[in-house]
């Protein structure tokens, strides 16, 4: 899923070459897409466009008349830069954004279509959309410390909490924690003061770090790759590839559909955290430290 760098990129590209400039016509390829009615899509049509927000993980397209076009990619949401009048992509295409000098391509490559498309008039409409979570690089230690501490939950679910932290998803919440050297299950209700200022400090710098590279990546140009996997990228994604800080191989723990990759010698004192399904298969044979795990490893070899 795009997280806060991926959001801020597609902002200011969509503000650098459409503010100003009309969007003549929205075509939508999905009937699953927009999800509301009133006011119609054909409100905007033909607006200018005077700005964009970030809300959260939505991007928000902001016209004349207090209209506001709000889209959220979901996980597997794209936008894509083509020349004028594009054509939908057949499989993946869910609509195109027509303007005088390009047409913005949506399109989503998962079959459960998640993606969604909001119009709405007025501040308050657009408020009613905001999950509620604070902006990370815009408060105090503070108020990041309350935020966080609102609930009883384990680090990385409070950090991936929309209605706590706006705009940080699976693969950034592991940078941070990683850079923070703090396990992810660690309970909010029992983190130390300076604990949190680890946290606050390695959100800061990790969000911050990876909006600047995204945007030299870019060089300019639209962002048409967009992805939670990078190769320098400290822990996610890396799973069994050693640690860029103490050279120990990340592991991971897969709950559902998330998945959490942490340094056991950085984040957890070298214990290995359980994993809930493979736990169910190991019962008390599950290795406590990467010293047992290897030794587990060359058990089943022989």
């Amino acid at each position: 899923m795009p997280e806060f760098p991926d959001i801020e990129l597609y902002r200011e590209a969509i503000e650098q070459r459409f503010v100003g400039a009309p969007l003549e016509r929205v075509r939508v390829a999905s009937p699953f897409l927009v999800r509301t009615h009133q006011p119609p899509l054909s409100d905007v049509q033909g607006k200018t466009l005077r700005g964009t927000r970030r809300l959260g993980k939505r991007i928000v397209f902001c016209f004349d008349e207090a209209l506001f076009l709000v889209l959220h990619l979901m996980i597997a949401g794209r936008l894509r830069l083509k020349e004028p009048g594009a054509q939908v992509p057949g499989k993946v295409g869910l609509a195109a954004f027509d303007f005088p000098e390009a047409t913005l391509i949506l399109t989503e490559a998962s079959p459960k279509k998640r993606a969604s498309l909001h119009v709405v008039k007025g501040e308050s409409e657009l408020a009613a959309l905001d999950p509620g979570g604070v902006e990370p690089l815009q408060i105090s230690r503070e108020a990041f410390a309350q935020a966080l501490r609102a609930e009883s939950h384990t680090l990385k679910r409070a950090l991936t909490d929309p209605t706590l932290f706006a705009a940080i998803g699976n693969a950034y919440s592991d940078e941070i924690l990683h850079r923070a050297k703090l396990s992810p299950v660690q309970l909010t209700s029992r983190i130390q003061d300076a604990e949190v200022a680890r946290l606050f400090d390695a959100t800061h710098q990790v969000l911050t770090e990876w909006t600047s590279r995204l945007r030299a990546q870019a060089r300019g140009r639209f962002p048409d790759k967009v992805t939670a996997f990078h190769d320098e990228m400290a822990a996610h994604g890396r799973f069994g590839k050693p640690c860029p800080v103490c050279g120990s191989p990340i592991q991971r723990i897969v709950r559902a559909e998330n998945e959490s990759n942490y340094c056991a010698t950085c984040q957890t004192e070298g214990k290995l955290l359980r994993d809930r399904s493979l736990s169910k298969l190991l019962h008390d044979d599950w290795p406590k430290t990467l010293e047992e795990l290897e030794e587990h490893k060359k058990t089943r070899r022989v």
